[in-house]
């Protein structure tokens, strides 16, 4: 499935049809070998909290998260391959692929373990692959309203579960170098400012964006209207996700004791004749992700849509530093 599709199926805001001028990378472009990374760690102490955005979203958008933690501990925010400051990585762009160019921007960096995730909506998932792949590295977890393997989204005018769109293919293992076919082609790029000219539309900054602060609007405004925001995409999500369902089904606490930290969203923008149903499974969902770990606290945080670090941040930051000090 192609980067545009799952961004209109996860409702990304409008995007931009201009390209502002690029604005300075807050972060660092971290090279892992071909391509960089972009890098955002603020503060100092330990654990590092690393922050993980949803599909379509940016390092940027952890704007009114980062600086209250960064007063406590480190922390670092990222721009997944192809968004943003970052380049293109290697392909295909799956959270496998995510994960491990997570683990090696961190190293690569010289950020040290131990490491306190935090992943919003899609992030969470790759929030969770980070702790079960790099357990020995990971202190604790918290879940901003995640994406649930077992999810349902809408395509082509009716509701699927993402995982029961396996092929059972074999999901590729990473990759830790470039091959020219990886490369944004001039047929990608056409066809991505295309998608964005029919059928994304101008430029605009949406609610809860517009709590952003100025530059980081600005900066959003830019990264919405690269060409590599719309071309390509992961095209094992499907199987992925099947697999963590699978996963998770067999193991009773399939992150073991990890402390972890759920927070669920008490706000739904389903369409009216979904709304009852939808939002009683999304929150069935949330309580299922909080046993995950038999440390697992589920928090409903009132007020707050999808984006909880936008509409309520101060329950991301409270909960992020009380998982800080239990870790110390």
């Amino acid at each position: 499935m192609r980067r545009a599709a799952i961004a209109l199926l996860l409702a990304l805001p409008s995007a931009a049809l201009a390209q502002p001028t690029a604005p300075s990378p807050p972060g660092r472009l971290i090279d892992l070998g071909g391509y960089h990374l972009h890098l955002y760690c603020t503060g100092s102490g330990s654990p590092t909290v690393v922050l993980s955005a949803g599909a379509g979203d940016f390092s940027i958008d952890w704007a009114l998260v980062q600086p209250e933690v960064a007063k406590r501990t480190r922390v670092c925010s990222y721009d997944r391959s192809g968004e943003a400051w970052s380049d293109r990585g290697p392909a295909p762009r799956s959270i496998d692929q995510e994960v491990h160019d997570l683990h090696r921007v961190l190293l690569a960096a010289g950020e040290r373990a131990p490491f306190l995730l935090a992943g919003q909506s899609l992030g969470g998932m790759v929030a969770r692959e980070f702790a079960r792949r790099y357990r020995t590295e990971v202190a604790g977890l918290v879940l901003v309203d995640a994406f649930s393997e077992d999810a349902q989204l809408s395509m082509n005018g009716r509701l699927v579960r993402m995982r029961e769109l396996s092929r059972q293919r074999p999901i590729p293992p990473p990759h830790d170098s470039l091959l020219p076919s990886d490369r944004l082609s001039a047929e990608d790029e056409t066809k991505a400012r295309d998608f964005m000219t029919k059928v994304v539309g101008t430029p605009k900054i949406e609610p809860p964006f517009d709590r952003l602060p100025p530059d980081a609007q600005r900066a959003r405004l830019w990264a919405l209207g690269l060409p590599s925001h719309y071309s390509g995409g992961d095209d094992y999500l499907a199987e992925i996700t099947a697999r963590i369902h699978d996963e998770t089904a067999r193991v009773p606490h399939p992150l073991g004791d990890l402390p972890l930290v759920v927070l669920d969203r008490t706000r739904d923008e389903y369409p009216a004749e979904q709304k009852a149903m939808l939002a009683k499974e999304h929150h069935e969902q949330q309580q299922a992700l909080a046993k995950l770990s038999s440390r697992g606290t589920l928090l409903r945080v009132e007020g707050a849509g999808h984006h909880i670090q936008l509409d309520q941040p101060s329950a991301v930051v409270e909960a992020l530093l009380t998982l800080v000090e239990r870790v110390r």
